[in-house]
């Protein structure tokens, strides 16, 4: 279980990274790169250890998984975008950030109804 914390941890802070670039992109602003991808490792991180761990404990986190995956998709796509110098679409931005947070919503779920 404590590596499921270390997971929800690693997401949490991601999370945290992830409205602050919401908050620039929605505001027509600049996003630090550095963020950007201090961002992106702390959630591939996150969604690494948690492929481990459902393998590990069964498959019980699946649909998480998915809508993480889904949700890095869309983050490939804006940071390919954004290292480009292309302007960021708000419409990805928001739907990355939704689809992520539904993620982390199935991920507690699983985690505090143990």
């Amino acid at each position: 279980m404590n590596t499921l914390y270390v997971i929800i941890g690693l997401f949490a802070l991601g999370a945290l990274m992830g409205m602050y670039l919401l908050a620039l992109v929605l505001q027509k602003k600049e996003t630090p790169k550095f963020v950007a991808l201090i961002h992106g490792l702390f959630v591939v991180a996150a969604l690494i250890l948690l492929i481990m761990y459902n393998s590990q404990h069964g498959p019980g986190l699946m649909e998480s998984i998915v809508l993480f995956m889904v949700a890095a998709t869309g983050g490939l796509v804006l940071i390919v975008k954004d290292l480009k110098g292309k302007a960021l679409p708000k419409w990805l931005a928001l739907g990355h950030g939704l689809i992520a947070v539904t993620g982390f919503i199935f991920l507690l779920v699983f985690a505090f109804s143990k």
